[in-house]
């Protein structure tokens, strides 16, 4: 292979560091003040769910930040630089799932009083079901925190010199101590303060990169004689990476395990005063998604501009893809001292926001799910310390599970895949509480335990066979006009090797699009389960409490309420809709199953009545779940 020689690109100076570090010190500064703002507040609610009194406007900010992460901020530009601007078609996949999270899932979560999504298990299925999602979730999101940490470390170490770990351990540091300080309101405020950072650090790039290739036309033109361009590919293939099928269906089931049932997200959208705050969050958050996504795009069509003739990952001037945008951004601003440091403050603002919310949310489902159900009769006092030290002890976890992220690949690929494998299993499961009343919970465990298996299997197949060249379509990169180096190394070919046996599944079943792990272990999940409901007896639905089923055939069936009878499975949805006429609405639900079932049909239309329902916003307000039981 020849070698090359690579061109000088500047390190951080005086004010890149300066810029650097203001972000640090901003974000460390909000927990501070929240800290002493809600001194007198020492509920672990408070600490954990930000009195459930937050507005949509800084929820759908953090929700943006929260999940448009460095993986987005260094791994999308680089996608569309490698493989082109197909990666656009998520703008579909997030509309879809922003609906489906907002009329489907949310509601169900939102009324029934929960403050941990995993609540809503034990009140559908029970504690065994409820424990085994709660292990998985903690198990996913340390893994996922741990790339989003190394990436923009690796980035940092790329451009500045630093030692790797050494800001994989800053980040780490200054996550966990906002975190801790100031609860769920400094995470919100934290994160509404870097996703104007991030805006801005690819707004930057974006006007600085354009300006230095001739234009917008020109980068334009250049992309499409590069076959950027080339959007919308209608192969059915599932083996292929990225088509139009693969990022709207499988990039649709993949977020909808990351937004639809995710305990970060629902956190943050229970915490609102109402249920309308909590559906105009997440959509003045799809807003948010759309900027971020294009942004991104361009970002990758403009740096394909700059480096059509000479790609410096072929020509080795960089070790990883993900480096290309931070090169990027060094070769465009080395005249401009501070600039680079706002793009690097801008990826690290999407990993400061995405590992603060992770920290939350872990610690939220320990306390609640675990230690809670263990010592029901701790303090107040002793609650909210428990709960920061579950931050401090996740912070470390996840910081340290960057070192393992090192040994993944691709950050965009990586998240996915184990959001996709964790994830789909997930949705699959509460898709069987809300959908299906029916399923009960032997079917929800065996659906969720065959779920995770397929997809792990599924997963871990790629991982170690990768699909071929021919099914990833990497396209084409030149380094025509870069520089040989003067050495006789220049013409030195390596030593033919022996390509690695594959198994049979390796080129089928392996060579799956990673966009599809989530959506086998959904689709896994949610069939097994109901084979399993059906063959061990479904349940009965007037034994369900209504709140914790969403009546999805009212949408098909609106013309016939007796159809819609029938297809409620039993289920006393048409006391909720009575009592909503009345404006006096009905319960949300009971604490155990077995209550609910020992009173007779008109105890259950006295006794559990819906007290959030607010009439004059037409909407639910945020109360506690003890409050009505």
């Amino acid at each position: 292979m020849p070698n090359f020689v690579a061109p000088e690109v500047k390190k951080f100076v005086t004010w890149d560091y300066v810029v650097f570090a203001a972000l640090f010190l901003i974000s460390a500064s909000i927990g501070v003040f929240f800290a002493v703002k809600e001194r007198k507040k020492k509920t672990s609610k408070e600490f954990l769910v930000g009195g459930k009194q937050m507005t949509c406007g800084p929820i759908a900010f953090s929700l943006t930040s929260s999940f448009m992460s460095a993986v987005t901020v260094l791994g999308t530009p680089s996608e569309v630089y490698r493989y082109g601007a197909s990666f656009v078609l998520f703008f579909l996949s997030y509309t879809l799932v922003i609906i489906f999270t907002a009329e489907l899932y949310l509601p169900v979560f939102y009324r029934s009083g929960i403050t941990s999504t995993y609540e809503y298990l034990e009140l559908r299925f029970n504690k065994i079901v409820r424990l085994a999602a709660t292990l998985i979730y903690i198990l996913q999101t340390i893994l996922y925190t741990g790339i989003v940490v190394y990436a923009p470390s690796l980035a940092l170490n790329q451009v500045t010199g630093f030692d790797l770990w050494g800001s994989v351990a800053a980040t780490g540091i200054v996550c966990t101590f906002y975190c801790t300080l100031g609860g769920l309101k400094a995470v919100v405020w934290t994160d509404a303060f870097q996703m104007i950072v991030m805006v801005a650090g690819f707004m930057t790039v974006l006007i600085r990169g354009t300006s230095l290739n001739g234009g917008s036309a020109k980068v334009w033109e250049d992309a499409h004689g590069g076959s950027r361009l080339d959007i919308f590919d209608f192969d059915v293939d599932p083996l292929r990476r990225h088509t139009f099928w693969t990022i709207v269906i499988g990039g649709t089931f993949t977020w909808l395990g990351i937004y639809g049932v995710n305990q970060s997200t629902i956190q943050r959208c229970i915490s609102c005063k109402s249920e309308k705050h909590a559906k105009l969050a997440l959509y003045l958050n799809l807003l948010g998604l759309w900027t971020v996504l294009m942004c991104a795009v361009f970002c990758g069509l403009v740096m394909y501009s700059h480096y059509k003739s000479c790609d410096p990952w072929t020509a080795a001037f960089i070790s990883a893809p993900d480096q290309l945008m931070p090169y990027f951004v060094m070769d465009i601003f080395s005249s401009m001292p501070g600039v680079p440091g706002l793009f690097v403050a801008c990826a690290f603002s999407g990993t400061l926001s995405t590992v603060a919310a992770s920290i939350n949310a872990l610690a939220t489902v320990t306390f609640e799910d675990l230690i809670k159900k263990g010592f029901p009769d701790l303090s107040e006092k002793m609650s909210t310390w428990i709960s920061k030290g579950l931050c401090v002890l996740y912070g470390v976890l996840c910081t340290s599970m960057a070192a393992a992220a090192s040994l993944l690949g691709g950050v965009v690929q990586a998240s996915l895949s184990i959001h996709g494998m964790c994830g789909g299993p997930m949705l699959g499961l509460f898709t069987l509480g809300i959908v299906f009343p029916c399923a009960n919970w032997k079917g929800a465990l065996g659906g969720l335990l065959a779920g995770i298996s397929l997809a792990f299997w599924t997963g871990t197949g790629s991982f170690i066979y990768p699909a071929p060249p021919a099914k990833a379509i990497p396209l084409q990169l030149s380094t025509l006009n870069c520089t040989l180096a003067n050495s006789t190394e220049a013409l030195a070919t390596a030593a033919p090797t022996l390509a690695p046996e594959r198994p049979l599944l390796a080129d089928t079943w392996y060579s799956l699009s990673y966009l599809y792990f989530s959506a086998i272990g959904c689709l896994g999940c949610a069939i097994t389960g109901l084979l399993i409901s059906f063959a061990t007896g479904p349940n009965k639905g007037e034994d369900i409490p209504p709140v914790l089923i969403k009546p999805v055939c009212n949408l098909f069936c609106f013309w016939s309420r007796r159809l819609r009878m029938l297809l409620w499975c039993g289920v006393q949805h048409d006391s909720l809709e009575m009592d909503l006429e009345k404006q006096q609405p009905k319960v949300a639900a009971s604490k155990t199953r077995t209550d609910y079932t020992s009173k007779n049909n008109t105890n259950k239309e006295n006794n559990h009545q819906i007290r959030g329902y607010n009439s004059e916003e037409n909407s639910y307000a945020n109360i506690s779940r003890e409050s009505y039981l």
